[in-house]
């Protein structure tokens, strides 16, 4: 079986909602992601992080995502070839 080498987080929130809460649920998904990658055996700092934000009416969702091994090196060579 290929081993995993990416990890995706979202969360839906009101475009509403101060931007104290914003903040806080972006914080969260950090911990919560790098707290994962220990868990699994990933160096946490060994990873590339990205946000994306998709808008849905009143709401937005917010995906963290995390590359690392081959993931990673394809992110970067879409990103250079960009």
């Amino acid at each position: 079986m290929a081993k995993h080498t990416q990890a995706h987080l979202s969360r839906t929130i009101e475009k509403s909602k101060p931007n104290s809460v914003r903040d806080m649920t972006k914080r969260q998904m950090e911990y919560y992601m790098g707290a994962k990658l220990i868990e699994i055996g990933i160096d946490p700092q060994a990873v590339i992080y990205r946000w994306s934000v998709e808008e849905r009416g009143i709401s937005e969702v917010w995906t963290y995502s995390a590359y690392w091994g081959d993931s990673r090196e394809k992110l970067l060579q879409q990103e250079q070839n960009s």
